[in-house]
């Protein structure tokens, strides 16, 4: 019988409070900043408030998915935890938003994404706080005046690549990356590649969070 995602979630979290560093080479990356805790808060008007701490919610959940994902006990959690940070990115209109393991369920439900829907709706969480420069650079990665051409970009990247070809640095948006390493976690059995990605997946976590700091 499968293991529910309730326990397998529980499992992971006991796993993620005991680990003490990267269980990989690829693991190399900065691991000291912690949205839930450091993330920045913002202090000028209200409306700018509820955007900044909307988007660093949502980062410290997408930072928590890919926690778990690193030292998670098998590979069926880990991808549900891959599951869970590609979802919480793309939001409900991206693309292959729902039940990308094929479990029956969707880790990572949400209403609206950090990025925009493929129709440009929602706008994403990212969209209200384009004004910083470096939310447009490394998050939004330049204008959404056309989604569905950015996303196209993305799912060429993610269909062209191969180990010995990454097409990830081809996507300016960070978050971007984070679902073409999601996704291939999701297309491993590979207990060894699974945690490599999440690495991957960690470092353009941190590069999107820092992003508020521009």
């Amino acid at each position: 019988m499968r293991t529910s995602k309730a326990t397998m979630w529980a499992v992971a979290a006991a796993v993620v409070l005991a680990a003490c560093g990267g269980p990989s080479t690829a693991d190399s990356v900065d691991t000291t900043l912690s949205p839930s805790t450091n993330g920045p808060v913002a202090t000028t008007s209200t409306s700018l408030d509820t955007d900044v701490v909307s988007y660093s919610e949502r980062m410290a959940m997408v930072d928590e998915a890919v926690a778990t994902w690193r030292v998670a006990p098998t590979v069926t959690v880990a991808q549900e935890a891959a599951e869970a940070a590609a979802n919480l990115i793309v939001g409900p209109n991206g693309p292959g938003y729902g039940d990308r393991d094929g479990d029956g369920a969707v880790s990572g439900a949400t209403d609206v994404g950090v990025l925009p829907g493929l129709e440009g709706a929602p706008s994403g969480l990212a969209i209200p706080l384009a004004a910083n420069a470096c939310i447009e650079a490394d998050v939004l990665g330049g204008s959404w005046d056309d989604p569905e051409a950015r996303w196209g970009e993305m799912l060429v990247a993610i269909d062209a690549w191969r180990p010995g070809n990454n097409t990830m640095p081809t996507l300016a948006s960070h978050p971007m990356r984070v679902v073409g390493w999601a996704t291939f976690a999701l297309d491993t059995d590979s207990p060894d590649e699974v945690r490599e990605y999440a690495g991957h997946a960690k470092l353009h976590v941190d590069i999107s969070v820092r992003a508020l700091d521009c």
